[in-house]
Order: structure tokens, then C-alpha cells, then sequence
């Protein structure tokens, strides 16, 4: 990703680089719908997607202290963090939602970034863009259990300094520093 900043920025594009904030993240994962999605967007079948299923399905949880043991408590959704395949899965779950705007997507595991570059004149028309595929990625993860935290999420626009006083007069409402 910052080498695409960079590229842009030698092409003497502007860029804008949003860091969503995501929570939670892996606990949030619905096994339905990641299925699904490996299905119809990724193409996994047969034997592919039975062994994902197999491995999403029938997990439980158990907290223990000392001698003693709680309830056996049945997972029905999330991956595994500490898991090779969880932040992987979860970059799936996540992949298609920026595409249909025109937005790039840099993601390991829940650290999520949104990017977009453009020349001088669009800097108002790109920041709308920005700010639709964020809203609709936020709506997105309402109806799919997971939570957008805009406290945290950050919006961050990289350029030349001869590019920064463009943007200060484009977006008087942003704190800008050159």
C-alpha cells in the first residue's frame, strides 16, 4: 500500500487512505455467510468447501480456573484469531465491499484500509466516493454483526507538499498538515 502511495504520488496524483477501525472483528464472523460467500464470490466447492465447513462447524469454549470448568459453551460464529486460516477468512468475509466503488482494499486480518488516488481537480469528487463505500461498509457490517467504530476510523490524504495547499482549499472543514 505505500508503495501505491508513492507511485501515485511520483504521477502526481493525490491519495486518499481511510483506516477503518473494526470491531469485533473475528468473534463476528457468521460461518453461514462466509460460506456462502467462498461459494458464490471465491468459487469453492465440493470437497474444498465441505472441509471449510467441517472445520467452522461443532467448536466449542470452556473457561477454566483452577479445578474448575464452566459450561461448554457452542460456537456458532467467528474464526479462529490465533489460526493460520482465521485472518485469511476473514479478509474473504470483507473483500468484495470496496470493489464496486472504485476503491482499493489493503487488508491482514482486521487491520482494514481503504484507497483511492486522483488528480487535483477530483479531490471533492473522490472524497464522496471515499465516504459512500465507507458508509456502505458500515452498513454492511451492522447487518452482519460486525461494528464500524468511527472514533477510531481515521481518514489520511497523501500527496506532494506543492499538492497539500489543493487540499487545504478543497476541504476547509479537515484538519490538513503539509
Amino acid at each position: 500500500m505505500f508503495n501505491d502511495l508513492l507511485v501515485a504520488v511520483d504521477r502526481g496524483q493525490m491519495s486518499a487512505l481511510c483506516l477503518l477501525d473494526l470491531s469485533p472483528a473475528f468473534d463476528a464472523v457468521d460461518h453461514d455467510l462466509l460460506l456462502q460467500l467462498l461459494e458464490r464470490q471465491f468459487g469453492l466447492c465440493g470437497t474444498v468447501l465441505q472441509w471449510i465447513r467441517s472445520y467452522l462447524s461443532d467448536r466449542t469454549f470452556l473457561a477454566v480456573y483452577g479445578d474448575v470448568l464452566s459450561f461448554v459453551v457452542y460456537v456458532m460464529c467467528s474464526v479462529l484469531q490465533g489460526s493460520v486460516l482465521g485472518p485469511l477468512f476473514f479478509i474473504l468475509y470483507m473483500a468484495d465491499r470496496a470493489v464496486k466503488y472504485g476503491v482499493s482494499l489493503h487488508a491482514y486480518a482486521d487491520n482494514t484500509q481503504l484507497y483511492l488516488h486522483f488528480r487535483r481537480d477530483e479531490i471533492a469528487s473522490s472524497a464522496d466516493q471515499l465516504e459512500r463505500c465507507v458508509l456502505d461498509i458500515g452498513h454492511w457490517m451492522s447487518a452482519n454483526r460486525l461494528k464500524l467504530n468511527a472514533d477510531k476510523t481515521e481518514l489520511l490524504f497523501a500527496s506532494s507538499g506543492h499538492s497539500c495547499a489543493a487540499l487545504k482549499g478543497s476541504l476547509p472543514d479537515a484538519e490538513i498538515r503539509c
